[in-house]
């Protein structure tokens, strides 16, 4: 009741309201289970869902960057060799992008190589602090084994489009390159891989 002793009226919601907060919560119930199954059908097939399109060959030292990585725990935030979780950036093809001597200088002085702010690395109290305060023989070893995830041409990771045709980029140079172009410069797509894009 008001001062004036009306009732005050409730505002009920109209059937249109009404339908689009079941349909959205029907959505919302679907794709948690979605993912649920999904996420439990990964953790327990032998081949993985997604085709792989990066690789590693890991070098005696990059053996020992590996143990670090899983002695210190990088797999918490970061996925590498198609392990640990997508919180932070996935290191799978890193390799291909950054160069040894770039990743060193990145774990030891994260925002200065970065050239900008990062969520997790740097000084205290950033959540991944403690990788710049680890010897510096741990910290190249650690470079050299990221160095090692390496990602196949074409793959999302990879610095180089997919060899051969590609419809799309061939009709969007043929559309907006000028024609001096082609005899100027090579196609990336048929330059090797792992020699290119490295820093």
């Amino acid at each position: 009741m008001t001062k004036n002793n009306q009732p005050t009226k409730k505002h009920l919601l109209k059937t249109g309201e009404k339908l689009l907060f079941i349909v959205a919560g029907a959505f919302i119930i679907l794709a948690g289970i979605a993912f649920g199954i999904m996420q439990y059908e990964m953790s327990t097939r032998d081949k993985p869902i997604f085709e792989q399109h990066t690789h590693f060959d890991l070098t005696e030292t990059g053996k020992r960057g590996s143990q670090i990585y899983r002695r210190q725990a990088c797999s918490e935030c970061h996925r590498a060799m198609a392990e640990g979780t997508n919180m932070g950036n996935s290191l799978d093809g890193i390799g291909s992008r950054r160069s040894v001597t770039w990743l060193e200088n990145f774990l030891l002085e994260p925002e200065k190589t970065y050239g900008d702010v990062t969520m997790d690395h740097g000084k205290s109290p950033k959540q991944a602090y403690y990788v710049a305060l680890l010897p510096k023989q741990d910290i190249h070893d650690l470079a050299v084994f990221l160095s090692e995830l390496r990602s196949d041409q074409g793959s999302s990771s990879s610095p180089v489009p997919p060899k051969g045709e590609s419809p799309f980029i061939d009709s969007m140079v043929k559309t907006w390159a000028p024609n001096t172009w082609k005899e100027k410069y090579t196609d990336i797509r048929d330059k090797k891989a792992s020699s290119e894009g490295v820093k």
